[in-house]
């Protein structure tokens, strides 16, 4: 055990670090192994937060950890800018096969999913010769001034940030429950073009197959086939943001092959490496070729150990199957959760897609209920569960336990999860 408490620990880090950034939970780390973690005072929790979609593959997976410590005894980096090397092209050319389209693909690697976005934005402009940037309400892309600029959420976000970059624009996401048809969001869109940016002026549109931070909504495959058409009509790039849906998170590697739709561009990061960082914008080869040579890049893009982890990662989805777990692990929760529902008339709604499931709480009178939410997974936490709130209005509850836990693990979270309800 640290030597040190956790409140300790807290009062240190009020000291150093600046109130910006935010912390779930009071609690420092001290080990972790698949989805659970024990904090510096020996405390023992199950994690259904998976570092926020970034441990498809659990903590320190033992495939994944042996790739890196291999990769350390050859060299740490290069700049594959300066110095190439072969696992960059490999982890390239297993996602350029991943990606759905029957079509030529390549792929740039980064380190992080804001910064796979701003390059996708990069590369639609410089395909396009175009500007303007369509994403939707409840999105959420990024930290950096261009992806804050594109991500549909004020609060905490983009408040005494800005002016941010301009041409960027919303449209209405999907959402049913709040009062949002498909029929609105796609007559938003149109509206987008009648007031305020002609179609041919727009390098790309931008969408996540299942928003992450505003609440788990996921895109109609309906809805997708009309931006692919909308796109193919007027010359503009679709765009998936799958950072925290992509490496097998819905029970496929990407979440939009579900839809049947391939867009041109897809950005990708989170579990990519199982808990090291790297970010990849995969698409249309003709596409991914339009900015010269030094147009992309960074020092820190496609580290080797990162690089050598994803590999890993893909091949423990291939020995394992894991795509076929997270089906399954998905099927588990849905089937919990519903059950829940039924006891609790204050879940106002289960969904999900594959293991990226969420619930929404409401209140006795039918409104988003962000204080029951807040309370229900600090009580989670006191009884040892660490749980997630997310969505526009603080309401929802999302799991994101790691697909590699045990089934009894999974169970012994609900029961707690279930007894704090």
């Amino acid at each position: 055990m640290n030597a040190l408490t956790n409140s300790q620990w807290m009062q240190r880090r009020r000291d150093a670090v600046p109130r910006g950034v935010g912390q779930a939970h009071a609690l420092f780390a001290e080990r972790a192994e698949n989805a659970e973690l024990w904090d510096v005072e020996g405390r023992r929790y199950i994690d259904f937060t998976g570092g926020i979609a970034v441990l498809n593959t659990g903590h320190r997976h033992p495939t994944v950890m042996a790739a890196v410590q291999a990769q350390m005894e050859r060299f740490t980096h290069t700049c594959f800018q300066v110095v190439a090397y072969d696992s960059y092209v490999e982890v390239a050319e297993r996602l350029n096969a991943l990606a759905p389209g029957d079509f030529a693909k390549k792929t740039l690697l980064l380190s992080s999913g804001s910064e796979a976005l701003e390059n996708a934005v990069k590369i639609a402009r410089c395909h396009t010769g175009r500007s303007g940037v369509i994403c939707f309400t409840g999105g959420y892309h990024g930290r950096t001034l261009m992806t804050l600029a594109m991500t549909g959420k004020i609060q905490p976000y983009k408040t005494g940030f800005g002016p941010f970059p301009a041409e960027t624009f919303h449209a209405l996401f999907p959402n049913p429950l709040h009062g949002i048809s498909i029929e609105d969001a796609k007559a938003s869109l149109a509206q987008l073009f009648r007031n305020d940016i002609e179609p041919g002026r727009v390098a790309a549109i931008v969408i996540e197959p299942v928003q992450g931070e505003g609440g788990f909504h996921v895109a109609p495959p309906e809805f997708l086939r009309h931006l692919r058409e909308v796109c193919d009509t007027h010359g503009i790039l679709l765009v998936a943001d799958e950072v925290q849906t992509g490496a097998g998170r819905t029970g496929t590697w990407f979440a939009i092959e579900q839809s049947g739709v391939a867009p041109d561009l897809i950005t990708t990061a989170k579990s990519l490496a199982g808990g090291f960082p790297l970010s990849a914008v995969v698409g249309r080869a003709e596409v991914m070729d339009a900015p010269g040579p030094g147009g992309l890049g960074g020092t820190y893009a496609g580290n080797p150990l990162a690089c050598a982890a994803a590999l890993a990662v893909m091949r423990a989805f291939d020995e394992e199957a894991l795509l076929a777990r997270s089906r399954q692990l998905g099927e588990q929760l849905m089937q919990r959760l519903r059950a829940l529902q039924r006891e609790h008339p204050r879940i106002a709604d289960v969904r999900g897609l594959g293991a990226m499931v969420a619930f929404e709480l409401f209140d006795d009178r039918g409104q988003p209920d962000a204080a029951s939410t807040s309370a229900l997974v600090a009580r989670a936490a006191e009884r040892g569960l660490l749980l997630l709130s997310c969505g526009s209005h603080g309401n929802v509850v999302r799991i994101l336990v790691p697909i590699t836990a045990a089934p009894a693990l999974i169970e012994e979270g609900m029961a707690i999860l279930q007894d704090c309800l």
